[in-house]
């Protein structure tokens, strides 16, 4: 009997099905979180949507399969309460705050430890049992180019996606045994509330307008002039829970524009 074709060995690239499966993303109500949350809702996941922004959470809830949860990831201790039987893990809560070393609030530096550090790490600790019994999980941490680059006034920001890229390595090469993968997604400015957020702080900092800042700090670096919109980090998250990427772990995807190509 002759071989079956190489393309029927070859998983679907156009779908990817994750009915019976249950995501839990955080920072949900909004840009990046939100884009993420739908696309798994749409491929078929039961979604936990984790925010503390209730009205950002009912408006996203209006998506069939997505369950809101109202929580502040900042309380470590309280993070043990958030459901644990999950199949996907999307670390994606995150905040900025533009400041010289010098004079970077030390309770503002904790606080983004804690939430974008310290709570991946609490949140994979608690879901990988459940990953491991079933043989099979897929944890993607949003990090973002400042994960593998540094930029000037982001100590904090820069500190905690820097850990976060060796969290999620330490976590691929333990789950590789149990059927678990665990990889970054790197984009470079997304087009988010958080980035609007910044651009005060940005102009300040740099002694310059407003006006000036997208095209002045946020794209200087990046050969593809624009912003990343939240549905390209999503649909990247969406193909790292698929069958095409079942042997891609411990990997930082960037999503930057040619940042770090120089």
């Amino acid at each position: 009997m002759a071989d079956a074709p190489l393309s029927a060995h070859l998983p679907a690239l156009d779908t990817v099905d994750l009915r019976n499966r249950t995501a839990l993303v955080t920072g949900a109500a909004s840009g990046i979180g939100a884009a993420i949350a739908t696309a798994l809702a749409h491929a078929g996941a039961r979604v936990h949507a984790v925010d503390l922004d209730a009205a950002g959470l009912e408006a996203l809830t209006r998506e069939p399969g997505i369950e809101p949860v109202v929580a502040d990831l900042s309380d470590l201790d309280g993070l043990g309460a958030l459901p644990t039987d999950i199949d996907i893990l999307v670390n994606n809560a995150g905040i900025q705050h533009v400041s010289p070393i010098q004079d970077f609030p030390l309770e503002k530096f904790d606080f983004i430890i804690a939430l974008m550090l310290a709570s991946p790490f609490r949140l994979i600790r608690q879901s990988l049992p459940h990953m491991y019994a079933r043989g099979w999980g897929r944890v993607i941490n949003v990090s973002s180019v400042h994960g593998l680059r540094a930029s000037e006034f982001k100590s904090a920001y820069v500190t905690a996606k820097h850990g976060l890229e060796g969290l999620s390595k330490v976590t691929a090469l333990e789950g590789a045994a149990h059927g678990v993968t665990s990889n970054c997604v790197n984009p470079a400015y997304v087009r988010t509330p958080l980035v609007e957020k910044q651009i005060h702080d940005q102009a300040v900092t740099h002694g310059i307008p407003e006006s000036e800042v997208v095209e002045t700090v946020m794209l200087s670096p990046v050969a593809v002039k624009r912003l990343v919109e939240p549905s390209e980090v999503a649909a990247l998250s969406l193909f790292l829970c698929g069958p095409a990427a079942a042997s891609v772990t411990g990997s930082s995807f960037t999503m930057d524009g040619g940042w770090t190509a120089h």
